[in-house]
């Protein structure tokens, strides 16, 4: 009976992270999509209006030109290329999630970030009530896995191996298998996907799985790129896996 409502318990906990996150991810996209799209368009009208008069513009033009560019950039906005880009707004469904997976993780790369009054106080009581929640389902996650670290355990326990070694190679089965499951493979696929070196995408798989986050690499920016759909919902949820690994292994 234990069992059986331990994992109705887990089961709910982890149904009601995803429904947190989806539900998060839905609001950050209502409250920030608006002001974002006026933001591309008033990038795409300075660069208009810089091409049409720049063979004649005075200094100080050029540098609060250079200004506006600037900080169109820090926000997120690319005024390269065509309008085209002002229907591919940061906020769609997938990059809301995967912003609300780095708010609860604590990652926090800074590259997609709330703008409004109302989704920057919407990010405080989401990240207030979120990463204790994250903290649980981690928990609860590395829990279930520890519990198969046990059974392997018991498992070579009964082949009449001692304690200490079994306990030495349960310890090194987790940590090789995770090393290429959440440093190793992704790293290919990001290779693949971003065009990044091999060595980069184990910097990028390693500075997000420790929560640093410094956000000079960040998943599914790169103008230009063709990314599939829910690419950066995937790598969501890879973190969040990739998190749990690592809070099994600080438990075992």
């Amino acid at each position: 009976k234990a069992m059986c409502s331990g994992k109705l318990q887990t089961g709910l906990l982890v149904a009601g992270y995803f429904v947190y996150l989806l539900v998060g991810a839905a609001v950050f996209q209502v409250l920030e999509r608006t002001a974002e799209k006026q933001e591309k368009m008033a990038a795409v009208q300075m660069k208009e209006a810089f091409l049409q008069n720049f063979t004649h513009l005075t200094v100080a033009e050029i540098e609060q030109f250079m200004k506006n560019l600037t900080e169109a950039i820090q926000n997120g906005v690319y005024p390269v290329g065509n309008e085209s880009q002002i229907e591919d707004s940061s906020w769609d469904f997938s990059n809301s999630f995967f912003f609300a997976g780095t708010v609860v993780s604590t990652i926090g790369y800074g590259t997609l970030r709330p703008k409004t009054a109302g989704g920057q106080i919407f990010c405080v009581f989401f990240a207030l009530f979120g990463i204790p929640l994250n903290i649980v389902f981690l928990h609860r996650v590395g829990k279930m896995l520890s519990l198969l670290c046990k059974k392997l355990g018991k498992f070579l326990h009964e082949k009449g191996m001692r304690k200490k070694k079994i306990k030495f190679l349960t310890l090194l089965f987790f940590l090789a298998t995770g090393i290429l499951v959440f440093l190793c493979l992704p790293s290919v696929f990001f290779q693949i996907t971003e065009g990044w070196s091999y060595s980069e995408g184990i910097y990028f798989a390693f500075i997000t799985l420790s929560t640093i986050g410094f956000g000079d690499y960040v998943v599914g920016k790169q103008p230009g790129r063709n990314y599939f759909s829910y690419y950066r919902m995937l790598v969501a949820i890879w973190i969040l896996f990739g998190l749990a690994w690592i809070a099994l292994l600080f438990n075992l």
